[in-house]
């Protein structure tokens, strides 16, 4: 497995700083998107350094594959949560047209959510 381009932390920076308004010309949906997006891949990085750990090459499969793998190797109430925070981020990641994006709130309890699965896999 080739290293991240980018680190968690920085990953979880970008997000905060979409969330902040910190980017002038940026639509709010559009931060709201890319938040969504450094979130999922901080949480996908994190995911996948438990299971490489655990059984080395267990990473290169699905996302789906992963969640269910994760049980194995870390609580189960923290392989539940960061499904469903992973399946959130997924729907907030993709724009369609006839569908309104994510909310600030939203993101930001995704953010919160994914800050703490971070701490807590990383531990």
């Amino acid at each position: 497995m080739s290293a991240p381009a980018t680190s968690v932390e920085d990953l979880l920076l970008t997000a905060d700083r979409l969330l902040a308004d910190d980017l002038a010309g940026a639509t709010a949906a559009g931060r709201h998107r890319g938040a969504s997006l450094a979130l999922r891949t901080a949480l996908e990085i994190c995911i996948d350094r438990v299971l490489d750990a655990a059984v080395p090459g267990l990473s290169r499969t699905t996302g789906r594959a992963k969640l269910l793998c994760l049980r194995c190797y870390t609580a189960a109430e923290t392989a539940r949560r960061a499904k469903a925070v992973w399946s959130h981020l997924c729907l907030g990641c993709h724009y369609h047209q006839y569908e309104i994006g994510p909310t600030h709130d939203q993101v930001h309890a995704w953010r919160v959510e994914v800050g703490e699965l971070v701490r807590e896999l990383t531990a």
